[in-house]
């Protein structure tokens, strides 16, 4: 497939153009110069934010901003994150090897006209020359260890204070009914563990625990041609994560004599691994919630020298890293390797500790030679098998094409292993939870042109478990998916508009279930009774201007301590396995826990307590606040990665964004945190709609702008739009480029 008017570039000469937004466009003469300028223009607007992540990847972040990184700098350099990637570049084909090296020329040769991001004079620091391996750990970074790893160290916490029958229940709500993204829309119930496969887990923890104890979404959605005004597939979607400066996303148009794709890129990686369309095909991704972690309960003997497995005691690997820390002195990491993995959590010279085994880390990857063949795509058929490859993160790949296909794909690379291994570290010493091969590429759930022509995805359940392969355990709750697929059946022939309306979507399913079980709620405290009346006589949207909003996440937060301290939850804090970088905080955990247990008056948790008695309680305390609109509360600080370090330039760095609606539940997606309060701290960092084939009708937006440096004017301009949810124009065809382009330049590189 070729790029669009490509005639008449001169040989050798590469163009970029910044559009009204700041959003750079780049035309090459071949894919070599297409890569390099892509490392020139990252570099230019997003230099010090790559190797931020570089750092934060590898273990390297504590030389920059002193203390508070060490700990994530430990869990790197267990996991070895450097040495996976270069182990991982090694294995590449020669066409991402070659792509890896001509991004990273780029990157240096921006490095080496001297210009420098505001940052580096902060640190007083000079960048680092960019290897081509370091594009893999920034992408390994991004998706560092998302997924099971949490909820099941989470369970391992749990398990002593809560029991063995209660632990199963220690997951995201399911909304009472599990909604499928395959088959699409299906429901399947509830979804409970096995306790009895689950014995060997409980024990091994159990037998560990007295010594251990005491006392990190998206939706996108796709319509097949019948179901649109235009008789072509439209595809909407958008990722959300912490709302950190800068984005961790960048907008970019990049186009030669081989492909001409525009869409969202990572600062530090070439090629569009997760938004995107070239002339033929549109790609979007949400994150899938695949099981691609597991933790082992390792015995140790020997001082920790050896450990268990079927009866033999095996030597462990050993070294020892050094972490250099800014303002402080070097902190030594002693790394233990299992035949599992890195001990992540506790102490082998004690007997006992965790290992972690992760698709991410423990097996060579070949990501990046997906890159290049996504963006050649033509069909959906085709983008699906330019990923076989794909493993560093599991996504639910949904694509359009300009024949009127949709198709929908799980894109990961899965370990098979038995279902006992999703819910609680087990035991590694058995030889009854190994893995067994990948599940086949052919296996994964998939569909093109599903009957009923609609894919919805939220990260959601993919499909049932009743497969041969187990898939996932923990998903995220059904609500996002619900409220889009009521969205969608509401429409008659849907078109770009329809889409967009759908992103501003401010229903919330739990805050509208909540309501319903005040109703009947007697004994209120009479202070209580006004916030009582206001949450009654609430719409359930999570609106800018509503007071009853904020007085409905007021009782949720109040009703989540609440249950960390009746349960004794509140006290996992004191075990290493919720110490793992970044800390798992109990209230994070319960604020997804709740609404299901009160939906069920599920008890069990409560040490005598009935939900009655708690939310009168919760209703009090939630009575103790000044009613505010919710906007007001939930405004975004968007706070950037150095301004904790260096607090007197933060008012240089940071920014505050206009006021959003939506929460943690809504399709509008804006979350606020059990520990932070209402205040949004992660939320969509982009929104698109794609019109396939009608590529100038395309719409998107970021969450601040398209530039990393605080003092360019595109560094907060699409704020304002994003937090209203509009979108500004994805501008595609050439000859409109050329004419409105705000700047344009010659690249030699």
């Amino acid at each position: 497939m070729g790029m669009r008017d490509t005639r008449g570039l001169p040989g050798g000469v590469t163009e970029t153009w910044r559009d009204p937004w700041g959003i750079p466009h780049i035309k090459a003469p071949g894919r070599h110069e297409a890569f390099a300028a892509l490392g020139y223009v990252h570099a230019e607007d997003r230099l010090w934010q790559m190797e931020g992540l570089l750092r934060r990847g590898t273990g390297r972040y504590a030389e920059w901003v002193g203390q508070p990184a060490v700990a994530g700098d430990m869990l790197a350099r267990r996991l070895d994150t450097a040495g996976a990637s270069q182990r991982d570049f090694a294995a590449l084909g020669d066409d991402a090897r070659t792509m890896l090296e001509a991004y990273a020329g780029g990157v240096n040769a921006f490095i080496a006209t001297g210009r420098r991001p505001v940052e580096y004079g902060i640190l007083n620091a000079e960048p680092q020359a960019w290897l081509p391996w370091h594009s893999i750990a920034v992408m390994r970074q991004i998706g560092f260890l998302m997924g099971s790893v949490w909820w099941k160290l989470w369970r391992a916490a749990a398990l002593p204070i809560v029991g063995t029958d209660n632990v199963g229940k220690l997951r995201f709500d399911d909304g009472g009914n599990e909604l499928l993204c395959l088959p699409p829309g299906a429901d399947t119930g509830a979804f409970t563990a096995d306790l009895a496969a689950l014995k060997p887990g409980i024990e091994a923890l159990l037998a560990v625990a007295a010594q251990d104890v005491s006392g990190g979404g998206s939706n996108n959605w796709a319509l097949s041609p019948e179901h649109t005004a235009t008789g072509r597939p439209l595809l909407a979607g958008d990722p959300h994560r912490v709302l950190e400066m800068p984005n961790m996303y960048a907008q970019v148009h990049l186009a030669c004599d081989e492909f001409d794709v525009i869409g969202l890129t990572v600062p530090g990686v070439p090629g569009f691994p997760h938004f995107g369309h070239n002339a033929s095909v549109a790609w979007c991704v949400t994150h899938a919630f695949v099981d691609i972690h597991d933790i082992y309960v390792e015995r140790f003997g020997n001082g920790g020298a050896t450990a268990l497995y079927q009866d033999q005691w095996e030597p462990v690997r050993q070294r020892q890293e050094t972490i250099a820390v800014r303002g402080g002195a070097n902190v030594l990491v002693d790394v233990v390797e299992t035949r599992h993995g890195p001990v992540i959590a506790g102490d082998p010279a004690k007997g006992s500790a965790l290992a972690l085994r992760s698709m991410q880390f423990a097996e060579t990857d070949r990501s990046f030679d997906c890159m290049i063949a996504m963006m050649q795509a033509n069909t959906v058929a085709g983008l699906y098998e330019a990923t076989r490859d794909w493993g560093l993160i599991d996504h639910n790949l949904v694509a359009g094409d300009t024949a009127g296909t949709i198709g929908y794909r799980v894109r990961a690379k899965v370990p098979k292993r038995p279902r006992s291994n999703g819910w609680l570290p087990v035991p590694g010493w058995t030889g009854a939870h190994e893995w067994d091969g990948m599940v086949p590429w052919e296996a994964m759930p998939a569909a093109v042109n599903p009957a009923g022509g609609v894919i919805v995805t939220a990260n959601n359940r993919v499909t049932r478990d009743d497969g041969e392969h187990y898939l996932s355990t923990d998903a995220m709750p059904p609500h996002r998916a619900r409220r889009i697929w009521s969205r969608l059946a509401a429409l008659g022939k849907a078109n770009i508009a329809d889409m967009a309306a759908i992103h501003r979507d401010l229903e919330t399913i739990p805050g509208q279930e909540l309501r319903d079980r005040l109703r009947g709620l007697g004994g209120i405290d009479a202070k209580a009774t006004d916030v009582h009346r206001l949450i009654l006589a609430w719409d359930g949207r999570m609106s800018t201007e509503s007071e009853a909003a904020s007085a409905y996440i007021a009782v949720r937060l109040a009703l989540t301590r609440l249950v960390s301290e009746r349960s004794g939850l509140s006290e996992v804090t004191k075990s290493p396995y919720t110490r793992v970088s970044p800390n798992i905080i109990p209230e994070n955990q319960l604020w997804w826990l709740v609404p299901g247990l009160l939906r069920a008056d599920d008890t069990s948790i409560l040490a005598g307590a009935s939900w009655d008695d708690l939310l009168r309680i919760a209703l009090s305390q939630a009575s103790e606040r000044v009613a505010e609109p919710w906007g007001r509360l939930h405004q975004p600080q968007l706070t950037h990665s150095l301004s904790a370090a260096f607090p007197d330039h933060a008012a240089a760095l940071d920014r505050l964004s206009a006021e959003v609606g939506g929460d943690n539940d809504t399709v509008f997606a804006t979350g606020c945190t059990a520990t932070v309060g209402t205040r949004a701290v992660y939320g969509s960092l982009c929104r698109y709609v794609f019109d396939v084939g009608a590529w100038d009708n395309c719409c998107w937006i970021v969450f601040h702008g398209a530039s990393g440096e605080p003092a360019s004017p595109w560094y907060l301009n699409q704020n304002a739009h994003w937090a209203a949810g509009e979108m500004v124009p994805m501008m595609y065809d050439w000859e409109q480029i050329s004419v409105e382009a705000v700047e344009r330049r010659e690249l030699q590189i």
